[in-house]
């Protein structure tokens, strides 16, 4: 078996409520107390309301190597994920640094660039020089990569996740390292924002009853129906539960394997039960599956949702939860839906064994949001309002719902590409897959929760939620995303395509 964290939450874990920030993040986070020197907490436990002392920068933007790579020779894969695994790593060092060190920013304008942007680009060019070498033993050629280095700083305030219009400035430093009287505002919160002092802030919510109506019944997050009245029509639904079983862990065997808290933040597993970074494709196939039908032992994993009420649970030490910044009550979804439907233009064919497929992007906040893929709503509201780069605060009765349509487009070969994008892609404005790509079932994700809504108070917003990131990415809620391995038996397979080509609506 693997080495997934399968730990049930005492009720004492959740009841736990922070007396002040540092105790909030039990000693070990991600903020220290000095970047905490001025802030307090509400006395009224369920009005967790922190109010953290404002960082000179917000966060770091550092270029995603492994996006530019997408021709890499079977032979150096693995030395390559490792060592992009390494330049995650580096990143989270450097933001935990950033965050930790506001009296020295404060008190030197050089500081950031001298011991944290600097450094980070020394690290990082090393790094990469090695992924060059790794390449060109295994025979293949690799572009220069050497301007990917050079990190930047970032303000916390964007449009839809584009990290590009963040106030990046000169080096890594904003007004020469000399923010005063609260830095980056963003909306009334001051810093960061949120219980582990890395957002969400108040900027990162909606009232949905208010919010601009922009969805149409079944479209998706990239503007089209997932299927129509033409092609392939039916549908088939899995039901693999909830995560009841709380199997987690903070690996990614798609963009990590071999490697350790490879995602830096928790993920719910759903399906396969062996699904960690060290599972190999034959593992995968002979575990065991929380699916009803015992034909899907596929993997679904996404990140966890928390409620940031003061409370710790049971990763609050650990690396990926409260020593990066992911802390608060881990919700478990009330309902998780899983779906394929077909193409609105043709027939699909049977996915291949192994297949894996990432929608959305982990790092949106800071690479922008050309590989975002977010839909948040709520009950009674999906029809009317899909939001990108905000959390629906939900009127009462309803239920915050997280839906992600994946790309249903492969290109007849590979079961994953170096970057683990260009092997699929989502169909054209038609419904057509474009460069000879096969279409094949759409896998959809609907995820529904019961989330006390968050309040806005005096530009504060008091208990959020968010999806577990990459510290470095604020909680942000541009950077959902969902994660698949196909690993149905060929029987299942075949009956799910003939489902879906012949109309039919099968379980």
């Amino acid at each position: 078996m693997g080495r997934n964290t399968r730990k049930r939450r005492s009720s004492m874990a959740n009841k736990a409520i922070a007396a002040s920030a540092a105790l909030a993040l039990g000693g070990g986070g991600l903020i220290w107390a000095n970047f905490y020197a001025s802030a307090h907490e509400s006395k009224n436990s369920s009005q967790n309301q922190t109010k953290a002392a404002a960082a000179q920068v917000a966060t770091i933007s550092c270029p995603d190597v492994g996006q530019k790579l997408t021709n890499v020779p079977g032979g150096a894969r693995s030395g390559v994920d490792r060592e992009l695994a390494n330049l995650d790593k580096q990143i989270t060092e450097a933001y935990a640094r950033l965050a930790s060190t506001r009296q020295a920013q404060t008190n030197d304008a050089g500081f950031v660039q001298n011991a944290i942007v600097g450094p980070l680009k020394e690290k990082r060019a090393a790094t990469i020089d090695r992924i060059r070498i790794n390449i060109q033993r295994a025979g293949g050629q690799v572009q220069d990569l050497s301007p990917l280095a050079a990190c930047t700083t970032q303000g916390a305030q964007t449009n839809a996740g584009g990290g590009q219009n963040g106030g990046q400035q000169n080096g890594g430093q904003q007004n020469n390292g000399g923010q005063q009287n609260g830095g980056q505002n963003n909306g009334g919160q001051q810093g960061n924002g949120g219980q582990g002092g890395n957002g969400p802030t108040a900027a990162d919510f909606v009232d949905i009853t208010k919010a601009p109506r922009n969805a149409q019944l079944g479209v998706g997050a990239n503007g089209l129906a997932a299927n129509g009245n033409g092609g392939s029509r039916g549908t088939f639904t899995t039901s693999c539960g909830t995560n009841g079983n709380d199997n987690h862990n903070t690996d990614n065997v798609i963009v990590a394997p071999g490697v350790t808290n490879g995602a830096h933040h928790l993920h719910d597993y759903v399906g396969n039960q062996n699904n960690d970074a060290f599972a190999s494709d034959q593992e995968l196939a002979a575990a065991e599956t929380s699916c009803q039908n015992q034909g899907d032992k596929s993997s679904y994993f996404w990140p966890v949702l928390r409620v940031q009420d003061g409370s710790q649970d049971f990763d609050q030490n650990n690396d990926g939860g409260g020593k990066e910044g992911n802390v608060g009550k881990i919700l478990q979804p009330a309902q998780a839906q899983l779906k394929f439907v077909g193409n609105k233009r043709g027939k699909v064919v049977a996915m291949p064994t192994a297949l894996r497929i990432i929608t959305g992007d982990a790092k949106a906040f800071v690479n922008g949001n050309a590989n975002a893929n977010v839909n948040w709503s709520c009950t009674g509201f999906e029809n009317k309002v899909q939001l990108e780069d905000k959390y629906p605060i939900c009127p009462q009765g309803s239920q915050v719902v997280r839906t992600t349509n994946f790309q249903s487009c492969w290109d007849g070969k590979n079961i994953d590409s170096a970057n683990h994008r260009t092997h699929v892609a989502f169909v054209q404005a038609n419904g057509t897959c474009a460069n000879g790509f096969k279409a094949i079932p759409q896998l959809q994700v609907r995820l529904v929760y019961n989330v006390p809504a968050p309040k806005i108070q005096n530009g504060q917003v008091v208990n959020p939620y968010a999806v577990d990131s990459f510290p470095e990415n604020l909680h942000k809620p541009i950077t959902d995303h969902n994660d698949f391995i196909n690993f149905f038996s060929q029987n299942t397979m075949n009956k799910m395509v003939n489902c879906i080509n012949t109309g039919k609506r099968c379980k």
